[in-house]
């Protein structure tokens, strides 16, 4: 097997059909959408060059420019608290539950596997102000508040968005940094309290250093996937009130389909591909710094 596996030609031979697949589903579209920015028009009344028109127009669109910069908050701001909540219970997990019922991790992860569309229907009715009073006001009320209107104020609705997306993909990283600290050996772990390492000073010191390329996984699945947020979005305020709440796919997808500008959506599209690779290169290159400065 070894020597099939150092046979250039063999190799060539077994990777081809992979290959093949992958330029036909992934490359081929991207070259495709990547020469639509220079482009505008779509398959209807015909497609006309246009040069750099269409990344001029992106960049003096105030829409455009709004929806960039919600994408980058919600990504930063949701980046943080998923891993955070994520790695604070998979702690929990793994000094104070890790051989206690199985329950409490089913019920974390639960909310990973239920559809988007009821998510986003049940805190709508958990926030809702008009015409039903939903139990987040009825508290506020009970409490003495004013009644808040917290998905037509675009501050407020930012916040919802991100306590509703928290709750839905919490329990996914917290399996998957869990599955990371699991591996740490239970000597290693012993010995540093052996020494006098407990508490917060155990993690810092031995936990989180050793966690660092599962954290790394756990940041890159959470940068990418909350830089391309859709449909938690379209189902809880559809971008508003007004635009407030529109990031860069809800936009290129509104560009692109309902509008018919399929040039400028592919622009919208390839500044959002920019935006996942920046980001990516950035947090590898800020782990390998703290590796190797530690």
């Amino acid at each position: 097997m070894d020597s099939v596996f150092r046979n250039r030609t063999a190799a060539v031979v077994m990777l081809s059909p992979a290959l093949l697949v992958y330029t036909l589903v992934m490359l081929v579209p991207i070259l495709w959408s990547v020469t639509y920015t220079f482009q505008s028009g779509n398959a209807i009344t015909g497609f006309e060059f246009v040069g750099l028109d269409n990344w001029i127009k992106f960049f003096g669109d105030d829409t455009a420019i709004d929806a960039l910069w919600f994408t980058l908050r919600y990504a930063i701001v949701m980046t943080v608290f998923q891993v955070a909540t994520g790695y604070g219970l998979a702690l929990l997990y793994m000094f104070f539950l890790r051989n206690r019922s199985p329950l409490v991790r089913t019920t974390i992860f639960f909310p990973v596997i239920l559809p988007t569309v009821a998510v986003a229907l049940m805190f709508s009715r958990m926030f809702e102000a008009a015409p039903t009073v939903g139990p987040v006001n009825t508290i506020l009320q009970w409490l003495g508040g004013d009644l808040t209107d917290f998905l037509g104020t675009p501050s407020q609705a930012f916040w919802v968005i991100i306590l509703m997306d928290v709750w839905r993909s919490m329990g996914f990283y917290a399996v998957l940094l869990y599955a990371g600290l699991v591996e740490i050996p239970n000597e290693v772990i012993e010995s540093a309290r052996i020494d006098g390492a407990s508490g917060w000073k155990l993690v810092r010191r031995i936990v989180f250093p050793l966690s660092l390329p599962v954290l790394l996984s756990a940041l890159i699945f959470s940068i990418n996937g909350t830089l391309k947020v859709f449909d938690s979005i379209v189902a809880l305020t559809n971008g508003g009130p007004g635009s407030a709440t529109t990031p860069l796919t809800l936009y290129m997808f509104r560009t692109s389909f309902a509008y018919g500008q399929y040039g400028y959506g592919s622009t919208v599209a390839f500044m959002l591909t920019l935006l996942c690779l920046i980001a990516t290169i950035f947090v590898f290159r800020s782990m390998r710094r703290d590796v190797t400065t530690s």
